[in-house]
């Protein structure tokens, strides 16, 4: 019996062993399967319609077992080409009846920040000043404290452009203009307040309406992230896209410049552009310091204590959770992993790397082909670059290139402002590299724990929309995404998201009589995008 029981346990195990063999080889099939359909749902495109090459055949029943080969199916170089736009094109202009009232008096703004915290500023201006039914008077930039650049709204931006653009959405001044009381003519004077922090509507149609009210005008100061991003009213979310992507238009010479830059890089084929963000402000703010010499530590934290809040930073803590810009070096591996080589060509928009050039090396070394508007632009170019037109030839050279690189998205308000360009002018393709999900693998590799590096970072790399319409999610910015209010649908399973007709600027010029003979093509043309060729026609 003991021989018999013993035989009959042995079998036993033989017959589960290939049973529990099968259950192991299905829960990996079940997790392969997961990971393939996570990472193409984050390509934001459906299996059947991935427009970058993970195509999977009807009649193809058994799927590999190891991501790796997934992850090498994707074909790198049809990132060149923009994102699957799903049936959406850009559209921000309005869709319903949208008149101007009489107005309530002049809104003053000072913009403060860098030029694109600016930008978002200015874009905020408009909307509130269609909120209280104001004039509005034309932004002042702060360009002194943080750039000392005394260029201003005039020198940096295409003025005319802008009041022109704007003509059916507010009423713009270039000055509070005098007023003539008893006789006497005097400058009116601008009751200055300080607005919340992404003040909500409800304080613009209350606190600042009753002063505009009882003083005519109101000076509003400091005004960088004074409105809030969520607003229920679609339309004045679209009023925010007309401003910052087609009435923003920088000034002739700065556009000539960028254009010159664009072609030369275009006479080889290809390019992407990368913002590095691993200056000192940037790195300061995050606290990620450890990486450097003590000397540098010092001038670093340093920086942060007459800058930024006392907090207490861990370095370790902080790149777990995805707070530390990547280094150049990294991004170079990034980049080497997904399948670029040496031979890309790679536009540079930085200003002065912390650390020098010991962090640009390793990045040299593996793509050597690196440009900067200095390096690849015309003869006179630093004459037309100086400070904030300098950040605008990048900003402008980044938003045309092929692939878009951010390699630090937190507070930075050029990267984000650059990806919701992009989304909107045919979704280009933007890489947005996850730090959170890098960091353990950058930290396995540098204490020794190499072995699948590349098929990691491929793994987290092309798990992303690459540009392409998706929803947004909390903490991204609506300058970051503004789909679904600016987009549209020609055949819509949804009404609201219907095409506005052709002819909407000729309904809108009917609709609000404006002044006789001004040519509204321009306005057409500027506020209404169906693909990426009319912004190459404006710049390049």
């Amino acid at each position: 019996m003991r021989r018999g029981g013993h035989a009959e346990a042995l079998l036993l195990r033989r017959r589960r062993g290939p049973a529990r063999l099968w259950v192991a080889v299905l829960a990996l099939l079940a997790g392969t399967l997961w990971l393939f359909s996570s990472s193409s749902a984050g390509l934001g495109l459906g299996l059947a319609r991935s427009s970058y090459g993970l195509q999977l055949d009807s009649q193809f029943k058994v799927l590999t077992l190891t991501s790796v080969l997934l992850l090498k199916d994707v074909d790198v170089n049809k990132l060149w080409r923009t994102a699957d736009s799903n049936g959406w094109r850009a559209s921000s202009a309005p869709r319903t009846y949208w008149p101007q009232s009489e107005s309530n008096g002049y809104l003053r703004v000072r913009c403060n920040g860098g030029l694109n915290q600016q930008r978002s500023a200015i874009c905020n201006a408009v909307v509130a000043a269609r909120i209280m039914n104001a004039t509005l008077v034309l932004p002042e930039l702060d360009t002194n404290s943080f750039w000392h650049d005394e260029s201003g709204f005039l020198g940096i931006y295409d003025v005319l452009h802008f009041i022109k653009t704007l003509k059916y959405d507010v009423r713009i001044a270039m000055v509070i203009p005098e007023i003539t009381t008893n006789g006497k003519t005097k400058k009116l004077k601008a009751h200055q307040i300080r607005p919340p922090r992404d003040a909500p509507v409800t304080w613009y149609t209350t606190v600042a309406l009753e002063k505009m009210k009882k003083y005519g005008a109101i000076y509003l100061t400091p005004f960088s992230h004074r409105l809030a991003e969520d607003i229920d009213d679609p339309e004045l979310q679209r009023l925010r896209c007309r401003v910052n992507y087609h009435a923003l238009r920088f000034k002739p010479h700065i556009m000539k410049t960028s254009s010159e830059i664009v072609n030369k890089l275009r006479t080889e084929g290809h390019f992407m552009s990368i913002h590095l963000r691993f200056e000192m402000d940037m790195l300061a703010f995050a606290g990620c310091i450890d990486i450097f010499t003590p000397q540098e530590q010092k001038i670093l934290i340093k920086y942060r204590k007459e800058h930024f809040a006392e907090k207490e930073l861990i370095y370790r803590e902080r790149r777990l959770i995805g707070k530390c810009p990547l280094t150049p070096e990294e991004v170079g591996l990034i980049l080497r992993s997904m399948g670029f080589d040496n031979k890309t060509r790679i536009y540079l928009a930085s200003g002065d790397l912390f650390g020098g050039k010991r962090f640009m090396k390793p990045f040299k070394a593996m793509f050597p082909r690196l440009e900067n508007h200095s390096t690849v632009g015309p003869g006179k170019l630093e004459e037309n670059t100086r400070v904030l037109a300098g950040s605008a030839v990048d900003y402008m050279v980044c938003l045309l290139s092929d692939i878009f690189i951010p390699t630090y998205d937190g507070p930075s308000n050029f990267a984000n402002n650059l990806m919701g360009h992009r989304l909107y002018y045919g979704f280009r393709t933007t890489i947005t590299p996850n730090r959170k999900a890098l960091a353990p693998i950058f930290m396995d590799r540098e204490e020794g724990r190499a072995a699948r590096f590349e098929e990691r970072v491929r793994q987290v790399m092309f798990n992303t929309h690459f540009g392409g319409p998706h929803k947004r999610v909390h903490p991204e910015s609506f300058y970051t995404n503004s789909w679904p209010e600016c987009f549209c649908q020609p055949n819509p399973r949804n009404r609201a998201d219907k095409c506005p007709p052709d002819n909407i600027y000729e309904v809108l010029e009917s609709q609000f009589q404006s002044v006789e003979g001004e040519d509204i093509e321009e306005v057409k043309s500027t506020n209404q995008t169906d693909s990426t060729s009319q912004i190459e026609e404006l710049v390049v």
